[in-house]
């Protein structure tokens, strides 16, 4: 049974398949892109808007929504047909699923029999199964839906392709579903977080007269998590204002990503965006692999197919001579860009069609600096590794950065999709192109770098809608070199902030602070509370490992609560890993963050590492 597209990753003596979703293509390659010819336009079947007629009478949100519901993905499952009619009677017969959206489903069916079924019922009721990764997240579930038959074609070989158009969207079905059970998760959620909180100061009084300081600790500790919980649900997105499409150039670094490179170039470029204000700039530098030759490639195909949307002026690589890192191919770039703001998107990451529209709404606010888009995990399916990732990863944005968002205090505008004011990149970039920290050189962490430039003196945000998925570590080897280098461009860049932070809004600043010194002492008080205290004073940490939990559990109910997905369970896997291994990092961390490695690519800096551990 065809789960879901699988891409053969190979990492060293290990082979993973990497499990991403598949959607139906389109004859168009640039389906997204409005039609400044006029040869077609964006208006469909469901009623979605065109960009270039009556702009005033657009709900813009309405119609994106449209579009998303529509967008159709490649299945292969079974799909059991019952057929209803007049006379009471009912059919029943087997099909296979070939595409799907939330709005309907595309069947293949062998006999002619049963198409004479599906156009006679009155009714007719699907039951499937949507399994994991061939839908996005929080779709996963069993069908039982009512829909109608709309049209069919007699495909080559012989089998009748037949389309169904659902009674209630699958978005809504599931809402129907699940919304019993909502309040009752609510419930359980702000229980567990009064517990939490409850144990903390429990613990607190029990455990003073041991030490004070510590167990202080934890309460701030509760206390700020409860706070990033309590601003990410009071946060709401920046709403579209179709006439604000100001001037974009997306610039994307390469190094080594053969096997992406060719899907992100064609997701920046089929964006809906006005053609004559968005522009794409791949930069190689000097990639290792074929990357080169696959966005050269790509961009000849662009030029060819797409020319009525002007990608010849538009869409542009450069080469570097030899490998100068990330930041370097960026400033390249950015060197070329022709418009006043600039999206930098990751070489394995991949756009929304309507992220660049979503990405520039805050930056009505003339004070606004930079904006962070969402980060999801484009091969969350693959094992439990990315599942895992994929929970973390959306607290992380949907949680996290939108509790700071709150405050316009995003300390991270992340390296997947960020957009800057170009004049203020401009005005930083000889120093975050030489930055050094205590005399080194820094090669990574340009994302948090760069955002230390601009929340200096500017505001930062993020917004929700701006969506992109990613490419993340599927081998535990991979996936703690990556977190390592986090931590060590994490605390130089804490470092750096801190120097600036006591400036801002006074409560977002005690929280970066707080935010600052609980992770660094983590080590610390773990030590102190599942060994020193059971051994010294012969108490078991009860209360101290019921607050784990809790942690556990809030983060597993907020992505349940939000996304509705069934990889909720892999917060709890997440907490653990995280405590068993993460944690640990941290003091490595402290004294090896100078490393200019990568550890997840074969950069000119890992490659002399490499030869000297050879000497």
């Amino acid at each position: 049974m065809k789960r879901a597209k699988k891409t053969l990753y190979r990492g060293k003596n290990k082979k993973t398949e990497d499990i991403l979703l598949e959607p139906k293509k389109d004859r168009r390659l640039l389906e997204n892109v409005p039609d400044i010819k006029g040869i077609r336009s964006n208006i469909d079947r469901r009623g979605a808007y065109n960009l270039d007629t009556n702009k005033e009478d657009i709900d813009i949100e309405k119609s994106i929504q449209i579009k998303e519901a529509g967008r159709r993905y490649r299945v292969n499952y079974d799909v059991k047909v019952i057929c209803y009619f007049d006379n009471g009677k009912k059919e029943t017969f087997h099909s296979r699923g070939v595409d799907i959206s939330t709005t309907g489903i595309l069947i293949a069916i062998k006999d002619k029999s049963d198409l004479d079924f599906l156009m006679e019922a009155k009714k007719i009721r699907l039951k499937f199964e949507i399994i994991e990764g061939t839908m996005p997240e929080g779709y996963e579930m069993k069908v039982d839906i009512l829909s109608k038959f709309i049209r069919f074609q007699e495909s080559a070989d012989g089998t009748y392709q037949c389309g169904l158009v659902f009674e209630e969207t699958l978005a809504q079905y599931a809402n129907r579903r699940r919304g019993r059970y909502m309040l009752m998760i609510s419930g359980i959620i702000l229980f567990f977080v009064s517990l939490f909180i409850v144990l903390m100061r429990t613990e607190s009084i029990i455990y003073f007269r041991f030490n004070r300081t510590l167990y202080l600790y934890s309460i701030i500790a509760a206390v700020f998590l409860l706070s990033r919980y309590l601003f990410g649900a009071l946060y709401r997105a920046v709403p579209i204002n179709p006439e604000f499409t100001p001037g974009v150039t997306i610039i994307i670094p390469c190094f080594n990503e053969e096997k992406w490179i060719e899907r992100t170039i064609l997701s920046s470029v089929n964006q809906d965006y006005p053609v004559d204000r968005l522009e794409v700039i791949v930069v190689d530098d000097c990639s290792n692999d074929n990357s080169l030759e696959v966005i050269k490639k790509t961009v000849e195909r662009l030029h060819i197919e797409a020319e009525r949307f002007k990608t010849k002026e538009r869409v542009k690589y450069i080469a570097q001579e030899r490998n100068l890192g990330k930041r370097a191919a960026l400033t390249r770039g950015v060197q070329m860009a022709k418009h006043e703001l600039l999206v930098f998107v990751d070489s394995d990451s991949f756009l929304d069609p309507f992220a660049i529209r979503n990405l520039v709404q805050p930056f009505q606010d003339p004070k606004m600096g930079g904006v962070s888009g969402r980060t999801d995990v484009a091969n969350a399916y693959t094992n439990s590794l990315t599942k895992m990732q994929s929970v973390r990863y959306y607290i992380a944005f949907r949680i996290m950065k939108a509790a700071e968002s709150y405050f316009d205090t995003v300390t991270c505008l992340s390296g997947p999709l960020s957009c800057y004011r170009k004049d203020i990149v401009l005005e930083n970039m000889e120093d975050w192109l030489n930055q050094k920290f205590l005399g080194y050189k820094a090669t990574f962490g340009d994302d948090r770098s760069l955002t230390n430039f601009v929340l200096k003196n500017y505001r930062t945000s993020y917004q929700d809608t701006a969506i992109c998925s990613t490419i993340v570590p599927n081998t535990h080897s991979q996936f703690l070199k990556q977190q390592m280098r986090w931590k060590r461009s994490w605390l130089r860049e804490s470092i750096v902030a801190s120097k600036y932070m006591w400036k801002k809004e006074p409560f977002s600043a005690l929280l970066f602070y707080i935010g600052l010194i609980v992770p660094t002492l983590s080590p610390v008080i773990l030590l102190y509370n599942l060994f020193y205290v059971p051994i010294v004073y012969r108490v078991f940490p009860l209360t101290f490992l019921a607050g784990m939990l809790m942690m556990a559990l809030l983060m597993s109910f907020a992505h349940l609560f939000y996304r509705k997905s069934t990889t909720w369970l892999f917060g709890f896997y997440f907490v653990l890993y995280y405590e068993a291994v993460l944690l640990w990092q941290m003091p490595y961390a402290w004294v090896t963050f100078w490393k200019p490695t990568w550890g997840t690519r074969m950069t000119y800096q890992d490659i002399k590492a490499q030869e000297a551990r050879k000497i």
